[in-house]
């Protein structure tokens, strides 16, 4: 009964606040609000006890590294459990279940043992938008998690799995978390078939709107600007950045970025201006482009300033915080860097590989080992002002963490766990 009424007072919520009150606190998408790793009016503590922020809640989950997205409220989780594909709703604050969305999954991978969904869910005006590790898109209501519509991209556009030898989509399985840009859903299916690289779904009942390129899939989530006065949404691809025209999918403008083979694509384009910056690993390293109405020039090109596997870096102040290294190599750096004078302004070597919120001024970095950072953002020196173990470091912590009204959302491969940060 207390489930029952529960899930009525958030239908009442989302029914009379609308979008104005899923804005306010809510971590609703993949990197917050703007999808770009910045917290929206988070307070956060300075530094923590000996023994760490304070634990809240914590969950059992299953296979994934999605990471978990709130609004109204609702904290909804994605994960795998058995053959199924499973997106629940919890009370962000008490972590109780107030209910169950469940599709199934015949999805195995090549590379990773892990077979749970990748992409983070996305929650829009009272609807919760994922995305499966072998393409099945969906739609539920944030109050109940009642299905809307379902689509299957990998049959809808051929989006043919690659053989070992190519990785993309075949080693990891489908990872790029969609966006909302007014009534549309657009989507880095990666097609192989009907020019359906990328594909606009109508939001509201999943039918398709258009499709542009015949760009394939990569693990980066795309991101939405308006530069010169011209909306765009930008994908790094496979092998290219690209930015298409959301009304139309009409391409604006494009540049090379990747290699074919053993490498991929995992961090989202970063927006600074009117230009676009974009990193990666695998010996491409990083670009900063400069965008206009016509076309994107390349600024510069490097893989010695910061090149990461897959953490997007976080703009403070005209400068970018990020990793420089991989996970599954030598001991990735912390870097501070000025992406206009390409200049590092420091380093903390040996750091250990990493993804990262800025909240006001400070950074939550969290470790793959299970260790969560708390630094000053400092673009003249490191300053560390705690740290605490937050899983036991046996597991690798991988999917993105959250940040909404003062409570961090963060999971390994086993546990959901919530800390207040407040």
């Amino acid at each position: 009964m207390r489930s029952i009424m529960l899930t009525l007072s958030m239908v009442c919520l989302v029914n009379v606040f609308g979008e104005d009150f899923a804005s306010a606190g809510d971590w609703p998408q993949i990197l917050g609000p703007d999808r770009n790793g910045i917290a929206q009016k988070e307070s956060i503590a300075a530094s923590w006890p000996g023994g760490g922020p304070k634990p809240v809640w914590e969950q059992e989950v299953g296979q994934g590294f999605a990471g978990v997205s709130v609004s109204n409220g609702i904290a909804v989780v994605f994960h795998r459990v058995g053959n199924e594909e499973i997106a629940e709703g919890l009370n962000a604050a008490t972590g109780e279940k107030l209910w169950r969305a469940a599709s199934p999954t015949e999805y195995q991978p090549s590379y990773n043992p892990d077979s749970g969904p990748r992409a983070a869910p996305v929650i829009h005006d009272g609807l919760v938008y994922l995305y499966g590790a072998r393409g099945g898109l969906s739609c539920v209501q944030l109050a109940d998690g009642k299905k809307v519509w379902q689509r299957d991209t990998y049959a809808d556009f051929s989006s043919k799995r690659p053989s070992r030898g190519e990785p993309a989509e075949g080693y990891f399985g489908f990872a790029s978390s969609p966006i909302v840009e007014g009534d549309k859903l657009l989507l880095n299916v990666g097609g192989s078939s009907k020019n359906a690289g990328i594909v606009a779904f109508d939001r509201k009942t999943g039918k398709t709107l258009w499709t542009a390129t015949d760009e394939r899939a990569s693990y980066s989530s795309p991101v939405a600007a308006t530069i010169d006065g011209q909306r765009h949404v930008v994908f790094a691809t496979r092998l290219k950045v690209v930015s298409v025209d959301p009304a139309n999918g009409r391409v604006l403008f494009e540049f090379p970025f990747g290699e074919p083979g053993p490498s991929a694509t995992g961090a989202s384009p970063v927006i600074l201006g009117n230009s676009v910056f974009i990193t990666g690993s695998y010996r491409f390293g990083a670009v900063l482009a400069r965008a206009g109405r016509s076309g994107a020039i390349e600024v510069w090109r490097s893989d010695e300033i910061l090149s990461s596997q897959y953490t997007t870096s976080v703009d403070y102040k005209k400068m970018l915080f990020g990793v420089h290294g991989r996970q599954d190599a030598a001991a990735a750096e912390l870097r501070c860097v000025n992406p206009i004078t390409r200049q590092v302004a420091w380093k903390k070597s040996g750091f250990g590989y990493a993804t990262m919120i800025l909240a006001g001024d400070k950074l939550l970095i969290m470790k793959t080992d299970g260790e969560l950072v708390l630094a000053a953002a400092d673009t003249k020196q490191y300053r560390e002002l705690s740290r605490a173990n937050l899983f036991d470091g046996r597991v690798t912590t991988r999917a993105l963490p959250s940040l909404s009204n003062g409570l961090f959302y963060v999971r390994d491969a086993k546990t959901l766990k919530c800390f207040d940060l407040k």
